[in-house]
Order: structure tokens, then C-alpha cells, then sequence
């Protein structure tokens, strides 16, 4: 079984290459270089090239805040991207899984979770962009499924983990915003979840298709968040400084971020029999890689 993976060197792309996928399964990652996910035809060539039953894209344009400056960019990776995959794959007959963000949503509910058939409102062009792309999927190939995840962590490329571990090395104090709420995610238990239903798309034409949400278990703030990340920090002999929180209005950005960016996964393990594990579990296993093991009664130098 051939699977396409694209956005390979982002967190989740690194995360699906490094899985221990079944025997008979060839994961192929072409790089930025390789494949133009922006380029109709070497798409439909690369497609074309190999017997590939499913395709997952995690390419995206990541980046929030420059993104309300740079909106073409945008706008290309995150909403033309998905359409011209969503074709290609369709024309095929190729599943298509395709992730996408909390900041779909306006990020103003009062409380609970976000559930994936509600409707969406996004307040930046980062957010417009995902939601253009999912309707783009949406619309050109039924055989999909759209997650949509938030608060990305792993040891690689750049996260909320390994900044609030640089800072912490360079201050000795950190302020974090404690009015936001959401659900940290690893890139290695999205990529799980993401290639559980790639594989289930790929030999099952009666897979459960549409929107899902996938996320790791369990709800904070960015301010609760980095608390987290210095005390398991500190468990591990590694450096650690208090946080203080503040407000949203405390720490301006030019993108507008989700007050409320809780997703609910109860329609994910309905579907695909997927039930995340706590964020706390998750964060421990990447600061056991970051930082280092916890040794009893031993500090890493």
C-alpha cells in the first residue's frame, strides 16, 4: 500500500514518517523541492506515478501572524493547495485526508467544546485560508476526511514547548496570555490518528468520511500550558522560571487568536475508534526527549 504524504518537514509530516507503519505500507514525503502542491500539473504527474491509495496533507501556511500580511502566500498553501489535491485525488478515486485548524472558528463560545459540524467564523487570514481549503475538499472529493487539530507540539521545528524552554533559559521569568483556552496537541499522536484513518480510507470505501477533530484529551490555557512545561522541566533537572499570566489585551499580535479553541473528538472515536490520550501524557513523553528522563533523585546536569 502506497500512501503520499505531503508537508513531510513540518512536525506532523516528520511525526508520519517517523511512525512504525504495518508491512506493505510505503509512506513516500516528497520535499517542497520535489513537489509544487501549488502546481496543478506536477500533482496530477506525481499522483500519476505511483499507485497510491491515500494521500495526507499536512502542508500548510503556518504562519498567523505574518499571514495577515502575507494573504497570497496564504492563501496559495492553505485554500488553492487543497483544491488542486482535492481534484487530482477525486479524478483517481484516491482518498484524500486533509488537516486543518481550530482557528476555523471564532473562538467566541462560552464554554465547552467545539464540535466539527458548527459553524465556523474565522477572524484572521490564516483562519479564512484553512476554511476556503476545506471547502475546497468538501466540494471536490467526496471520499475525504477533514481534521482539524490545535496547539501543535513535538520535539521538532518550532512549538510552544521548545520556546518556553528556550525563554526559561534565557529569563528569568516568563508572562503567558491565560485568557485563551485549548487543547495541546502532539504532532506524534495526530499523526497516529492521521494515518489510522489513511489506512482505514485506503481499503475500505465505506470508511466514515466528512470533518473530525482531533486533539489530545483535556483543556488549559497557554499560561496553564507553560506552568506544565516548566514543571516537568524542573522534574527533569532542567532549567525552570516562574510564569505569570495576562491577559490577551497584555500581549497584542496582528492575527486575532481563538479566545475558546476547545475541540471535541467524541465524533473521531465514534468514527475511527480514536480516543486521545491527556495532554499531560503527551507532554511528558516530548519533554522526555527535550529535556531528558526523570531519574529519581537525580538532577540532569
Amino acid at each position: 500500500m502506497n500512501i503520499l504524504v505531503l508537508g513531510g518537514a513540518g512536525q506532523v509530516g516528520t511525526e508520519l514518517q517517523a511512525l512504525a507503519w504495518p508491512d506493505g505500507v510505503t509512506v513516500t514525503a516528497p520535499s517542497r523541492a520535489e513537489l509544487d502542491v501549488t502546481d496543478a500539473d506536477a500533482v496530477a504527474a506525481a499522483l500519476g506515478a505511483r499507485d497510491y491509495r491515500a494521500v495526507i496533507n499536512t502542508a500548510a501556511y503556518t504562519a498567523v501572524d505574518k499571514a495577515e500580511s502575507e494573504v497570497v502566500p496564504a492563501w496559495r498553501l492553505n485554500a488553492l493547495a487543497p483544491a488542486i489535491l482535492a481534484a487530482a485525488t477525486a479524478e483517481r478515486q484516491i482518498p484524500l485526508v486533509h488537516v486543518s485548524t481550530d482557528y476555523v472558528f471564532a473562538g467566541t463560545k462560552p464554554e465547552g467544546a467545539y464540535a466539527p459540524d458548527e459553524p465556523i467564523d474565522p477572524q484572521s487570514v490564516y483562519g479564512a485560508s484553512k476554511a476556503a481549503g476545506e471547502l475546497a475538499v468538501r466540494t471536490a472529493n467526496p471520499r475525504h476526511a477533514i481534521v482539524r487539530t490545535a496547539w501543535v507540539v513535538s520535539p521538532h521545528r518550532s512549538n510552544f514547548v521548545k520556546t518556553m524552554l528556550r525563554l526559561a533559559g534565557e529569563r528569568d521569568g516568563l508572562t503567558v496570555v491565560n485568557d485563551q483556552h485549548g487543547c495541546p496537541t502532539s504532532a506524534a499522536d495526530l499523526a497516529a490518528a492521521l494515518a489510522t484513518i489513511a489506512r482505514r480510507m485506503a481499503v475500505d470505501a465505506g470508511a466514515p468520511t466528512g470533518t473530525f477533530h482531533c486533539v489530545n484529551a483535556g483543556a488549559t490555557t497557554w499560561c496553564g500550558f507553560a506552568e506544565a512545561i516548566m514543571a516537568g522541566a524542573a522534574k527533569r533537572g532542567g532549567r525552570s522560571v516562574p510564569v505569570t499570566g495576562i491577559p490577551t489585551s497584555a500581549y497584542p499580535t496582528p492575527a486575532r487568536r481563538p479566545a475558546n479553541s476547545r475541540l471535541s473528538t467524541d465524533s473521531l472515536t465514534a468514527a475511527y475508534g480514536i480516543a486521545p490520550r491527556p495532554w499531560q501524557a503527551a507532554l511528558d513523553d516530548i519533554l522526555d526527549r527535550l529535556v531528558g528522563p526523570v531519574s529519581e533523585g537525580v538532577l540532569h546536569p
